[in-house]
């Protein structure tokens, strides 16, 4: 079982690094084979963006040092910034600890939603007011 699998990691030593071939393995993939992603600006900490990757996706992340998202749209891999120039660089990536989410820290350039805006993250609520405020402006282009 996936869990049991993140429990033993749990009191693993420090000093002692798993190899990263077994820990994509037990990785928790859903059934149409996705785990989400969230992007974080590494400087900043800025959360920027939330997205899914396949496994090939995170190879090719892993491997290139480019984000490589999958496009639940386009039904294809997309590697941020291909078409824009908006890219990302993995500065780090780690794994939660039910092995069932990624967090990325990337260097951006640009912006990083398709709206123009830093983060895609602009949308924010005032419970008080029962609102959503309109953060940010997107980058003049």
């Amino acid at each position: 079982m996936i869990r049991d699998y993140f429990i033993g990691l749990e009191d693993h030593p420090n000093d002692s690094p798993v190899e990263l071939s077994n820990v994509i393995d037990q990785l928790a993939f859903d059934d149409q084979g996705l785990i989400p992603v969230i992007t974080q600006d590494a400087h900043s900490k800025v959360m920027l963006m939330f997205a899914w990757m396949n496994r090939e996706a995170l190879l090719e992340t892993i491997e290139s040092q480019r984000m490589t998202y999958w496009s639940r749209s386009r039904q294809k891999l997309w590697v941020k910034g291909e078409t824009s120039g908006h890219t990302q660089s993995l500065i780090s990536m780690s794994f939660d600890c039910d092995g069932d989410a990624i967090l990325c820290q990337v260097e951006q350039q640009g912006a990083a939603c398709h709206t123009g805006r830093q983060s895609c993250f602009y949308l924010q609520v005032d419970a008080e007011q029962k609102k959503v405020w309109i953060t940010g402006e997107p980058e003049s282009t």
